[in-house]
């Protein structure tokens, strides 16, 4: 090839890149005129009179009427018979995963493409990250190629499964149910079990999402969800566990609360604990929230339609819709290309639009403290996350 017809080449490479992302651009503005973060929280019911109420009352921190209603409110809601809250997101999955015994010298199977947060809560035990491929279909841990995956180095000693190659024994899989869209449970499940791998959910992003008619976060012993400023609802920060197990909802309590024996004034810890209850004052901001949930989430699935049918006849692109056996809450709706080269100037034109475009996250296993850390293969992920884009999601947009 000369010269000049590589530059054409290059050219006519460009231009359509161009074209594409004029395309999309087209297509987004078409549902949500305006500028637009990726995400924005709503407060538009009674935050200001609970939040008001907690400061002239004075119960604005770790004891409060309000974070008891709001585990009360969490488990009526997602059907939990328990419900803990804490600090953030984080903080609930790095207790799911001590309360199972995770510790130092461990492994955790989590996927390569999800949030940071999930990978910290595991480095906070002193385990190591095993990182598993994803379903294209779901986004989440893909059952089939995890099953392979330990067939090929996994083996199972008294119950214990341990990584042949590094001899940590394989303690935990993490479940992410990514974007909001669940993850085959089922499937997930059914691989762990003979391994005798305990499963947790992070359903961080998922509140208001359903697995075959049960509320993710409910279908395994213990799940950790997020109340950050962009999730579903918000407590400022926030988060909380779920679990079925009266044992278990006890035991996370207590290690939140710096594991202190109750006492009218004796300050008596009978083991190392943590400091991750949630303040009063961000748990009425989360029971205002609540009452609203019905809408947002309605909100939500509609600005889900309206993408759906801007994009259908979009040449190149595809809106990341559930599977069959979920109904997602659409935390973040997600667009994925057919040609990686169109993400960088599709991301370009957003961001000069004012749209908050964001791509995925970058791959854990790309990250400078996880790059040592043991993986399957990861083509899925590889690909999926040079391609996907997450559009301005926020539940007012579905109004509009």
């Amino acid at each position: 090839m000369t010269k000049d017809s590589q530059r054409l080449a290059l050219d006519n490479r460009l231009g359509r890149q161009g074209m594409a992302a004029e395309e999309v651009l087209r297509a987004l503005r078409g549902v949500v005129p305006n500028p637009a973060f990726l995400h924005e929280p709503e407060f538009a019911g009674r935050e200001r009179a609970y939040i008001l109420d907690c400061i002239d009352t004075g119960w604005v921190s770790s004891v409060g009427a309000y974070v008891d209603r709001f585990e009360r409110d969490l488990a009526a809601f997602t059907g939990s018979p328990f419900a803990v809250a804490t600090t953030n997101g984080t903080a609930a999955l790095h207790l799911c995963l001590h309360l199972l015994g995770v510790r130092a010298g461990d492994e955790v199977i989590i996927p390569a493409l999800t949030f940071v947060a999930t990978a910290n809560a595991v480095a906070y035990t002193g385990a190591t990250c095993h990182f598993a491929d994803i379903d294209a279909t779901t986004l989440g841990i893909d059952a089939g190629q995890l099953e392979h995956a330990l067939r090929e180095v996994a083996r199972v000693e008294r119950g214990v499964c341990f990584n042949r190659q590094t001899g940590r024994p394989i303690r935990a899989l993490v479940c992410v149910h990514t974007f909001g869209h669940p993850a085959d449970l089922d499937a997930l499940k059914a691989v762990c079990a003979p391994w005798g791998i305990a499963l947790v959910e992070d359903a961080a992003e998922s509140l208001g999402s359903y697995y075959k008619g049960k509320h993710t976060g409910t279908l395994a012993p213990l799940a950790a969800l997020s109340f950050n400023g962009n999730k579903i609802i918000t407590t400022g920060g926030g988060g909380a566990i779920l679990t079925q197990d009266a044992e278990l909802a006890r035991r996370a309590k207590h290690l939140s609360t710096t594991a202190k024996v109750p006492h009218r004034w004796e300050y008596v810890h009978d083991e190392i604990g943590f400091n991750y209850r949630l303040p009063n004052i961000n748990a009425a901001l989360g029971c205002a929230q609540l009452e609203q949930i019905e809408r947002f989430l309605a909100d939500k699935r509609n600005l889900a339609t309206r993408y759906a049918s801007a994009f259908a006849h979009v040449h190149g692109v595809r809106l990341f819709t559930e599977a069959n056996f979920a109904r997602s809450n659409y935390w973040l709706n997600a667009l994925l290309l057919e040609d990686a080269a169109d993400l960088p100037p599709l991301l370009e034109a957003c961001a000069a639009a004012g749209y908050g475009a964001r791509p995925a996250w970058r791959l854990l296993h790309r990250l400078a403290m996880y790059k040592e850390c043991p993986r399957m293969d990861l083509r899925t992920a590889e690909d999926v996350a040079a391609r996907l884009i997450n559009l301005p999601s926020s539940a007012v947009l579905g109004r509009k």
